[in-house]
């Protein structure tokens, strides 16, 4: 008769014996581990991240200075301001701001995945001796600095440059005018910007799809939308959703390329923060809301994408 076998310890207990690494562990030994190779990036999270938000915060709540300084006096009226409710009543400026900077920012990361495919699909198809070459063309913009780029448009978009007086022969532009400031042209700075981070990770993903799937599609009559749909974008969703949070994020609270391409009048809330942040001229506790603001608007819209991206299955 043989011997009963023992009964193992629940799973939930910390001390059961397990395998790991060919080697016998436990769960608490493991988490042990865990937590010492983790503490240095939650060390480095705390003193980047954490710690600058809640001083951040700290900051929105206190009071402008005479001076144009901070003080330590606490106020909700920089969060009043914020909706619109300031000394002369309620102004929908603030919200138009928060609007415009929502809608560039989406219609940015929405171009940028659009051209992000098909030069994503190019490279990878190259041969393998060229593919890395055009990944060298694709990051030559990040060699010069971001001035440096966007000043290039004010060249390009200038009143002789042929691509305005291609705009002029087509009726788009008026002749001997320049095509800047211009959402158009804050547009164009933003994508060409932004477009190499949108690229990188769907080319990564695109190198490793597996092409009998498009194969199979076409063999059963898909569209070439429904091949796309069922074959290619189940493969590179992941990439795809690390492409937009890299895209929409620092498009969200860029600055540099509005001002200088959109002028004073096209102002998005990353240009209102900049302006607030002087010190003496402007309004830091006020210019700390916008910041905490623009952060939660910023995670929350990333939260909705990631939430989209676990019902994928029923919408590809």
């Amino acid at each position: 008769m043989p011997e009963p076998t023992p009964t193992p310890l629940p799973a939930s207990c910390p001390d059961t014996p397990l395998v790991w690494r060919g080697g016998l562990s436990t769960p608490r030994k493991l988490r042990r581990i865990g937590s010492l190779l983790g503490a240095p990036a939650f060390m480095w999270l705390g003193l980047f991240f954490i710690l600058p938000g809640l001083l951040l915060l700290a900051i929105a709540f206190a009071t402008r200075s005479p001076t144009g300084g901070i003080e330590w006096t606490f106020t909700l009226d920089n969060f009043r301001r914020l909706v619109g409710y300031g000394s002369f009543g309620w102004s929908p400026a603030n919200g138009q701001i928060i609007l415009r900077s929502v809608t560039i920012a989406a219609a940015t990361t929405v171009i940028c995945m659009i051209l992000a495919y098909p030069l994503a699909f190019f490279i990878a198809c190259r041969p393998a001796s060229s593919r890395m070459l055009w990944l060298i063309v694709l990051t030559v913009p990040f060699w010069t600095n971001l001035i440096v780029r966007t000043y290039a448009w004010l060249i390009m978009l200038g009143p002789e440059s042929p691509i305005t007086r291609l705009a002029a022969m087509v009726g788009l532009a008026e002749p001997g005018a320049a095509l800047y400031p211009s959402t158009t042209a804050t547009m164009l700075g933003m994508i060409t910007a932004f477009l190499p981070f949108m690229v990188m990770p769907i080319y990564s993903s695109v190198e490793k799809i597996n092409w009998n799937l498009l194969e199979a599609a076409q063999d059963l009559y898909c569209s070439r939308w429904g091949t796309f749909r069922h074959a290619i974008l189940p493969q590179t969703y992941s990439a795809l959703f690390v492409g937009v949070i890299l895209t929409f994020i620092p498009a969200m609270g860029t600055f540099l390329i509005s001002d200088i391409l959109g002028g004073a009048r096209f102002m998005l809330i990353g240009n209102l923060i900049q302006t607030q942040f002087t010190f003496g001229s402007g309004n830091p506790p006020y210019a700390a809301a916008l910041a905490f603001v623009l952060i939660l608007l910023t995670l929350i819209i990333i939260a909705l994408f990631s939430r989209l991206g676990g019902k994928r299955e029923e919408l590809v």
